[in-house]
């Protein structure tokens, strides 16, 4: 099973490295990747792999949440279908 992580806020350091050491700490693979900055802003969106995952995916979702209002960031994530589902209206 996949999800899709989503990271967005102001760019600061060390963001790749805390979501990433965060996901592996919880027993999911980084598949892809890709980021960019956009002036100010950073922007990150991950294919993950959570069939090994520690928790189950509402619960790995709410631990993103947080970590993301810990580190100043809105971080999102959600099975690959819905967010498919979402973006082919």
């Amino acid at each position: 099973m996949r999800a899709v992580v989503t990271v967005t806020g102001k760019d600061k350091k060390g963001i790749i490295a805390q979501v990433s050491a965060f996901l592996a700490e919880k027993g999911v693979n980084i598949e892809d990747i890709s980021q960019t900055i956009l002036g100010e802003y950073f922007a990150m969106i991950m294919i993950a792999d959570i069939k090994d995952a520690k928790e189950e995916l509402s619960v790995l979702a709410q631990e993103c949440a947080q970590l993301g209002k810990k580190i100043g960031m809105s971080i999102y994530m959600q099975h690959e279908d819905i967010f498919n589902a979402m973006h082919n209206v």
